[in-house]
C-alpha cells in the first residue's frame, strides 16, 4: 500500500497506543500465569499478535515440539526460545522479512555449553533439548532481548540460576521493563546493577491485573510533529515510566547535537525527522544494532532524509544529519519498516508538495491506527 501525503498542518490531541514492549512482556507473563483475563489495554499490532499465537502454541498440550510463527517480531523470536526449551523441550521457529537474519549467537554460545541442539536452515530455527539451572553468560551489546528471554524462562527451572553480562548492557531500560512485569506477576529476580542477575528456581507466575501504559516510542512521532511546528498535544503518557524512550520529550524540547542511541535505539527515526529541520548537524552514535532491524535502519533513515533534501552521512555505527530549510516533495521508500514510514509521514505533512510513502502498510507491525490518527489531526493521506 502506497500513500500520498499532501502537506497540511496537524493539530489536536493524541494518545499514543499501548506500549508494544510492555505488551509483549505482560502477554507472556499472563499466559504463564494461566490466562489473559486480567490484562487490559494491550497493544493491537502484528507483533503482539505474533506473541499471542506463539504463546498459545507453546502452551498447547499437544505432543512434540511446537511450530512458532514469529512473523517479523524480534521480541517474540528471542523471548520465546528459552521458554520453548523449558516448557516443551524446544520449538521450530519461523519468521518473515529480515527476522531470521537477526543475530542469534548469544543464544547459540549458551546452547553449545548446555548441550542444546540447534539448526538454522530454510528460514527456520529449530532448537531441541532443555535448560538446567546454572550460570548463563551473555554479551550486553547485541540485544537486551536475550536477557529478557532468559529472565522469563529461568524462574521455571528447579534451581537457582545466574545471568552474567560480559559487556556493558545496552537498552537497559528494556530489562527494567522486564523486571517490573516479572515482579507484578510474582517472579523474584535479584538485579546487581545490570551486571548480574540471580534468578531463584521453582517459581510460579501468579495471576494479576495489569494495564499496559502508553508507548513512549510511538509518541516519538507525535513529538517530531510538534518539533516541526504542528500544534499537537500528546496525552496519556507516564513521565515516571520504565520506558527509556521517555527521553524523547526532553529531546523534542531541545535536540542535542550528539545523541547516543545505545539505550534508545527505537528513537532514531523520529529524532532523525527532527534533525532534518534543525539548523546545523546532528550526530547519532552507538547505532550499529540498527542495521539489523526490519530494515538497515541507518541506511533507510538516511535515504528517507536525503529524499526530503537533508544531507546525511553514515558509518557502521553512526548517522549524521544536516537539516534543510525546506522539505521538498519526493517519494520515500518505507523499506518495510514501520518506524521509517511513520517518520516519513510526519515530515511529509510539512513538505513543499505531495510526498508518496511506499509500503505504508508496514505500520501494521506496531501502530495500525497511525494513519487514522494522522488524518484525525488534519493530515491528508490518500491511499494510491
Amino acid at each position: 500500500m502506497d500513500i500520498r501525503v499532501t502537506p497540511h498542518a496537524l493539530s489536536g490531541a493524541v494518545t499514543p497506543p499501548p506500549s508494544k514492549s510492555l505488551s509483549h512482556r505482560a502477554l507472556m507473563a499472563a499466559f504463564l500465569a494461566g490466562g489473559v483475563e486480567g490484562l487490559s489495554n494491550l497493544a493491537d499490532s502484528q507483533d503482539i499478535a505474533a506473541t499471542r499465537r506463539c504463546m498459545e502454541a507453546l502452551l498447547d498440550a499437544g505432543k512434540g515440539i511446537p511450530s512458532l510463527d514469529c512473523g517479523e517480531s524480534g521480541s517474540t523470536l528471542r523471548f520465546l526460545i528459552p521458554l520453548s526449551l523449558v516448557l516443551r523441550g524446544g520449538a521450530r521457529l519461523t519468521g518473515r522479512g529480515r527476522l531470521m537474519e537477526r543475530p542469534m549467537e548469544p543464544y547459540f554460545d549458551i546452547f553449545r555449553k548446555k548441550n542444546v541442539r540447534f539448526e538454522k536452515s530454510g528460514g527456520a530455527l529449530t532448537v531441541t533439548g532443555g535448560l538446567t539451572p546454572g550460570l548463563y553468560e551473555l554479551p550486553g551489546d547485541v540485544s537486551s532481548q536475550f536477557v529478557t528471554g532468559l529472565l522469563f524462562a529461568l524462574p521455571l527451572l528447579p534451581g537457582t540460576s545466574e545471568i552474567a553480562i560480559t559487556s556493558p548492557l545496552q537498552s537497559r531500560e528494556y530489562v527494567t521493563m522486564t523486571l517490573r512485569v516479572l515482579e507484578k506477576y510474582g517472579i523474584a529476580v535479584e538485579d546487581r546493577g545490570f551486571q548480574r542477575f540471580t534468578v531463584p528456581g521453582g517459581q510460579k507466575y501468579l495471576p494479576t491485573d495489569y494495564t499496559v501504559e502508553a508507548d513512549w516510542s510511538q509518541a516519538g512521532f507525535w513529538y517530531a510533529a510538534r518539533f516541526l511546528g504542528n500544534d499537537v498535544e500528546i496525552l496519556g503518557l507516564d513521565p515516571a515510566s520504565p520506558q527509556g524512550d521517555r527521553v524523547v520529550a526532553e529531546y523534542a524540547a531541545a535536540l542535542p547535537d550528539v545523541i547516543d542511541l545505545a539505550q534508545i535505539p527505537d528513537l532514531l527515526p523520529p529524532l532523525a525527522a527532527m534533525a532534518a529541520v534543525k539548523r546545523g548537524e546532528t550526530r547519532f552514535i552507538n547505532a550499529a544494532r540498527l542495521r539489523m532491524k526490519e530494515s538497515d535502519r541507518i541506511a533507510s533513515a538516511a535515504a528517507m532524509l536525503r529524499a526530503f533534501g537533508a544531507e546525511c552521512g553514515e558509518g557502521p555505527d553512526f548517522l549524521t544529519v544536516r537539516g534543510t530549510r525546506a522539505l521538498r516533495p519526493c517519494a520515500v521508500d518505507g523499506a518495510n519498516d514501520h518506524r521509517i514510514v511513520m517518520a516519513a509521514a510526519v515530515l511529509a505533512a510539512g513538505a513543499g508538495g505531495p510526498v508518496t510513502v511506499l509500503g505504508a502498510e508496514a505500520v501494521q507491525k506496531s501502530y495500525p491506527g497511525f494513519f487514522d490518527e494522522f488524518r484525525r489531526l488534519g493530515g491528508i493521506a490518500d491511499v494510491l
